[in-house]
């Protein structure tokens, strides 16, 4: 058994909390929050054991699933790779590009597992779907959500749009060539809306909205390529695949198009949706990688690298509303 300590008992945590009591080896050896009375809430109704510090549990634990607010990632991660445990971070990895990297180096030394929360990736309307095969010249992500105090530590790029970053970047498979954004501070003092447009040096767009103002939730991802058109939606977990074929296919025949290029055939695949708890199943394979000595499905790298895209679409925000201000 893998004794597992948990960081963090708020929202989130609690749902990670439940997800590692389904886990079979995973031993649950407790939790630590300053919030007292959150604590004792945790304690009666869970029965998981309160530790006195986060030092504490981390000396009991085998591997810790921080799920904190994100300025306290940083100090708890190395206080936990350097007595040797592995680790889960919840996104964003941490505040900043220079705490993510002294991590990476740490990673490495002390010879830990880490990944990253990056939890649509687990999403099954992605993983319905066979990546492989795609190579997508456009993509178009919509990411909205009412008002929430909770996430207001971070500006919304950090709180939503990184999802979709992640994934951008899971699939195209190309360096970055340039970045474009305009953001609003709406209700909080960090930008609450905004748009990204990302060039890959392959010749793929992104162009990325994320709203936590909005008055309905919406995760939705469109990628356009030669032959296809994928649909994804991750609140309702469904894919759809539209195809375009040179000859008439068996199965899933839609329609014909006369084209510059010739008749054209139109099928569309609904891949197999399976139910799913995507928290579940990210911590469980990390228990599977520290127990197997594989590489997380979500490194660090990814972490970082997605966080490396979210700050410069911060920093290309920061500068249109300075150079805004300027002129006003």
């Amino acid at each position: 058994m893998v004794k597992i300590g948990l960081l963090g008992v708020g929202h989130l945590g609690k749902i990670h909390l439940k997800c590692i009591e389904m886990i079979k080896g995973f031993e649950p050896i407790g939790f630590f929050d300053p919030d007292i009375a959150k604590s004792e809430e945790i304690t009666k109704e869970f029965g998981w054991k309160r530790f006195d510090s986060a030092e504490e549990l981390i000396v009991a634990s085998d591997v810790l699933d921080i799920v904190t607010p994100t300025p306290f990632h940083y100090d708890l991660a190395v206080k936990a790779v350097t007595k040797g445990k592995h680790l889960f971070i919840e996104k964003p990895v941490t505040q900043n590009i220079e705490e993510a990297e002294r991590l990476l180096e740490l990673r490495d030394e002390y010879k830990v597992k880490i990944q990253v929360g990056h939890v649509e990736r687990f999403n099954p309307a992605i993983s319905s779907l066979d990546l492989e095969s795609i190579n997508p010249m456009f993509i178009e992500a919509h990411r909205l959500s009412s008002f929430n105090p909770r996430g207001t530590d971070v500006s919304v790029v950090l709180d939503l749009m990184i999802h979709d970053i992640d994934i951008i970047l899971s699939i195209v498979n190309s360096e970055i060539k340039s970045v474009l954004a305009n953001g609003v501070q709406v209700v909080s003092t960090k930008p609450d809306i905004a748009n990204a447009r990302i060039e890959f040096e392959n010749g793929c767009v992104a162009n990325l909205t994320a709203s936590r103002i909005s008055l309905k939730q919406m995760r939705k991802m469109r990628m356009f390529q030669s032959d296809a058109y994928i649909s994804l939606d991750f609140l309702e977990k469904q894919a759809q695949v539209i195809k375009l074929f040179d000859e008439k296919p068996e199965n899933g025949f839609l329609s014909e198009w006369d084209t510059a290029n010739g008749k054209k055939y139109i099928q569309a695949e609904f891949p197999e949706i399976l139910p799913t708890n995507a928290i579940k199943e990210e911590l469980e394979s990390l228990l599977n990688c520290i127990l197997k000595d594989k590489k997380p499905a979500v490194p660090l790298e990814d972490g970082y690298k997605a966080l490396k895209v979210a700050t410069d679409i911060s920093k290309e925000i920061e500068r249109r509303l300075k150079e805004i201000n300027e002129k006003n």
